[in-house]
């Protein structure tokens, strides 16, 4: 699994299950122990599988749904500095487009920087721009379905509580580009980390994302 693989099999015209069967052999690898992969406790909430790092693209797997409690300190309203499509592997997964103007008379949020650390630490330092936002409506994709999300583009990701979801997620970054996030107006500068799990708990996830998967290839 590579990719280029993947990007070829989310254009339009693919069969709709040929990404899931892909992506398939991957998880079963880590599921098994065969692959030596720790899933990452995300501070938005979820839990991201890095699959494939080559240069500025990346392939994940987010899992939600697991019980992953979100970081209070979290924005949810972002902007990568990668562009990226979404498969939804099973679930139903909504984004939420964000409209961000400039405003100074009537700001409702601070742009923040994140600059993240290969140790898995994301610093947040608050910028001088001050915005107004807007957010809405949501698109919501279910099984079997992909959506895009250009560089720079605010959002927001909305899974229902209880209800489980994964995506499969490839990203591409682009130069010129910075994460950003929308934070208080008198937000001060922090920090969030990103841990691992232990191999246990990975490998437990896993397989019960797999049967949830093979649930839907049955379907």
């Amino acid at each position: 699994m590579d990719y280029d693989t993947l990007d070829r099999l989310l254009r339009p015209g693919t069969p709709r299950e040929a990404p899931r069967a892909s992506v398939t052999g991957a998880l079963e690898d880590i599921a098994c122990g065969k692959r030596e992969l720790r899933a990452v406790r995300h501070p938005l909430g979820f839990l991201c599988l890095p699959l494939v790092r080559d240069g500025a693209r990346g392939v994940c797997v987010h899992l939600f749904g697991t019980g992953t409690a979100a970081d209070p300190t979290a924005a949810p309203m972002h902007a990568h500095s990668w562009e990226l499509r979404s498969y939804v592997l099973y679930g139903r997964v909504g984004n939420l487009p964000v409209t961000v103007t400039d405003e100074a008379r009537t700001p409702t949020h601070r742009i923040f920087e994140v600059f993240s650390a290969p140790s898995g630490v994301d610093e947040l330092r608050p910028t001088a721009r001050l915005v107004h936002c807007e957010p809405g409506p949501a698109a919501s994709s279910g099984s079997g379905e992909t959506y895009s999300l250009p560089a720079g583009e605010f959002h927001a990701t909305v899974v229902t509580r209880g209800q489980p979801a994964a995506t499969l997620v490839l990203g591409r970054s682009l130069p010129g580009h910075t994460d950003l996030s929308l934070g208080p107006l008198h937000g001060r500068g922090h920090r969030t980390v990103r841990r691992l799990c232990g191999a246990e708990q990975t490998e437990r996830t896993v397989r019960t994302a797999l049967r949830r998967i093979h649930a839907e290839q049955r379907e």
